[in-house]
C-alpha cells in the first residue's frame, strides 16, 4: 500500500508528489493534474498577471459597492464649490480625521476661482458615517457611506469638483458600474457570435463559409470609429440612460465579433482533419460537441488572447463614443461622460484634476492587457515547461 505524505510542487506543470510505501522507503512520482490547475500554476508565476488581476478585482468591488465606498451620490453637488482643487486628509488626536471648509472668490483679472482654507474651521470625516442614500448593489437601500464627512451638509473633494461642483472621486467609482460592465457584457455577446459563426464557417466550409467570411470582410473593410460614430448617432437622443447603453453595448458587439470569429475559423480549418476529430466524427459524435468539446479546447490560448483584448477596446470604445457626444450622455455617468469636461484645454490647464477619469481608462486597460497575456501563456503549460 502507498500513501501521500508531502506537499505537492506547484512550479512544475505536472504534480510532484512524494510517496511513502509500507516498507517506510519514500519515492517520488509524477501525476497528472486537471487542466484548471496546470494553468493556474503557470498563471501564479506570471507576476504581471497578478497585479493586473488584483487591481481588476479591487475595481470591480469598488464598481460594485460604490454607492458605499463614494462620500456622496452622482447627484450631489454645491455650485459655490465649482472645480474646487483636490483636499487631503489631515489627521490630529483632537480633532481625528478631517479637512478645512474653504471660501472661494473670483479674481477679477484673471476671472479664475481661487479657494482658501478657513483653517479656524474643521470638516470632521469619519468611518461608516450617514450620508446621501443609494441602493446597494441595487437591492438595498442604505445611507451608510464607508468614509466621508459626518456632517452630511459638510463637502469634502479627495480628487477635486467638477464644473457642478460635484465630487469627481465619487463620479468615478459611479462611472466604473458601466465602463467597467459594458466591456465585459460586449465581449460576452461578441464572444458567443465569434464562437458560433466562426466555428460554422471553419467546420463546414464551402458555400457556408464563404457566405460569413464575406459578410465578415464587410464588416471590418468599414472604418471603425465612422461606423461606431453613425450607428451611436441613430440612438435617439431622448433615450433614457438605460435604453442607451443597452445600445451602445449591442452596437459595440455587432462590430467586435468578427476578429474573433476569424481566429476561430483558421484554427478549426486547421483541426478540422486531424485524426482525433476524424474519429469523433466516425464514431457518431454530433458536430456541436465535436467543435465545442474537442475542437476549440484545443486553441483556449487564442480565444483567450482575443477575449483579453477585445474587453479594454471596448471600454475605449464606449470612453471615445461618450467623449464625443454620441454615447452615453448625461445624467448617465461613464467615464467618458466624466472626461467631457476635460474636452476644453483652458479647463484641463486650470482643473488638470479634471483628468483623472482618464487615468482609470488607462489603469483598467492596462490590466486587462496583463491579466489576457498571463490567461495566454498559462492555457498551454506544456508549451514552455520548467526546467
Amino acid at each position: 500500500m502507498v500513501t501521500q505524505s508531502t506537499d505537492e510542487r506547484l512550479d512544475e506543470p505536472d504534480e510532484v508528489v512524494e510517496l511513502v510505501d509500507d516498507t517506510g522507503k519514500s519515492r517520488t512520482a509524477v501525476t497528472s493534474a486537471p487542466q484548471w490547475k496546470l494553468i493556474w500554476w503557470r498563471f501564479r508565476k506570471h507576476r504581471l498577471a497578478q497585479i493586473g488581476l488584483i487591481a481588476l478585482i479591487v475595481m470591480y468591488l469598488a464598481a460594485a459597492f460604490a454607492g458605499f465606498i463614494a462620500p456622496f451620490n452622482t447627484t450631489s453637488y454645491s455650485g459655490e464649490h465649482a472645480y474646487h482643487p483636490p483636499q487631503g486628509v489631515r489627521f490630529s488626536f483632537a480633532e481625528g480625521f478631517y479637512v478645512h471648509p474653504t471660501t472661494s472668490e473670483v479674481d477679477i483679472e484673471s476671472l479664475e476661482r481661487i479657494f482658501e482654507p478657513d483653517t479656524s474651521e474643521f470638516v470632521n470625516l469619519g468611518f461608516f458615517v450617514r450620508g446621501d442614500s443609494y441602493r446597494l448593489l441595487g437591492l438595498f437601500d442604505s445611507d451608510v457611506h464607508l468614509f466621508g464627512p459626518e456632517d452630511p451638509d459638510e463637502r469634502w473633494y479627495p480628487l477635486g469638483g467638477d464644473r457642478k461642483g460635484s465630487d469627481l472621486w465619487s463620479k468615478i467609482l459611479y462611472g466604473s458600474q458601466i465602463s467597467l460592465s459594458i466591456g465585459l457584457v460586449g465581449v460576452s455577446i461578441s464572444l458567443i457570435l465569434g464562437l458560433f459563426l466562426g466555428g460554422i464557417s471553419g467546420y463546414f466550409g464551402g458555400w457556408v463559409d464563404t457566405v460569413i467570411q464575406r459578410v465578415v470582410e464587410i464588416i471590418m473593410s468599414i472604418p471603425t470609429l465612422p461606423l461606431w460614430l453613425g450607428l451611436a448617432a441613430s440612438v435617439p437622443p431622448d433615450w433614457g440612460p438605460v435604453p442607451t447603453y443597452l445600445m451602445i453595448t449591442v452596437i459595440l458587439s455587432l462590430v467586435g465579433w468578427t476578429n474573433l470569429a476569424r481566429v476561430v475559423r483558421g484554427r478549426l480549418l486547421q483541426t478540422r482533419d486531424e485524426d482525433y476529430v476524424i474519429a469523433a466524427r466516425l464514431d457518431g459524435v454530433p458536430t456541436n460537441r465535436i467543435i465545442f468539446r474537442h475542437m476549440l479546447p484545443s486553441f483556449t490560448s487564442h480565444i483567450i488572447a482575443s477575449v483579453s483584448l477585445a474587453v479594454p477596446a471596448m471600454i475605449l470604445a464606449e470612453t471615445s463614443l461618450s467623449f464625443l457626444g454620441l454615447g452615453l450622455r448625461a445624467p448617465a455617468v461613464s467615464w467618458g461622460v466624466l472626461l467631457q469636461d476635460a474636452q476644453s484645454v483652458n479647463t484641463v490647464a486650470t482643473a488638470p484634476w479634471l483628468m483623472f477619469p482618464g487615468l482609470a481608462v488607462v489603469i483598467a486597460v492596462v490590466a486587462f492587457n496583463f491579466v489576457g497575456d498571463g490567461l495566454r501563456d498559462s492555457a498551454d503549460p506544456y508549451g514552455k515547461r520548467s526546467t
